[in-house]
């Protein structure tokens, strides 16, 4: 053989040696490799139901008068009084969830026209289903004459105003 041949000869088993090298390479990290998991798709879920809201308190009404029944109710409705009145408003309130119990702060401001205020008072409540809370003011040697607004507050916030006038 002549040294080109021989040349040929080697390098073609050069080339055929590193394909095989390399192509056993590839398998051997094919074989090392983890196989492929295919886990199931999660089953589908019901969503959980959202939690009910919770039960909530509104004032529903302010009735202003001179006299209150049993019941906490004005007996005749109204927005003008003497001075020597004693004046009743009736708090009627609400609850979302009749069954429920919710505990409520009502505050009642009673305040002359000037801004000056005449008596403010709070009572801590337990409000369940419909009711009516009542607050009063009165004054034995008779209230000035004029223009007074009492202002009715749920937790802290003003819900209800009432105007009423004393002549």
């Amino acid at each position: 053989m002549t040294r080109k041949t021989l040349n040929i000869a080697i390098a073609a088993a050069l080339f055929g040696s590193l394909a095989l090298v390399g192509c056993k390479k590839k398998q051997d990290d094919a074989a090392m490799a983890p196989p492929a998991t295919t886990e199931p798709a999660p089953a589908p879920t019901t969503p959980e139901p959202a939690p009910a809201p919770a039960a909530a308190a509104s004032v529903t009404a302010v009735d202003l008068g001179n006299a209150i029944g049993a019941d906490m109710k004005v007996a005749a409705p109204s927005t003008t009084f003497a001075p020597k009145d004693t004046i009743y408003a009736s708090v009627a309130t609400s609850t979302s969830d009749a069954t429920a119990s919710i505990p409520s702060r009502l505050t009642a401001k009673w305040s002359f026209e000037d801004g000056q205020v005449v008596n403010e008072e709070s009572r801590d409540v337990s409000l369940s289903g419909a009711g009516n809370t009542e607050f009063h003011i009165n004054k034995p040697d008779g209230f000035p004459a004029g223009k007074y607004k009492v202002e009715i507050s749920l937790d802290g916030n003003v819900v209800q105003s009432k105007d009423f006038e004393v002549k």
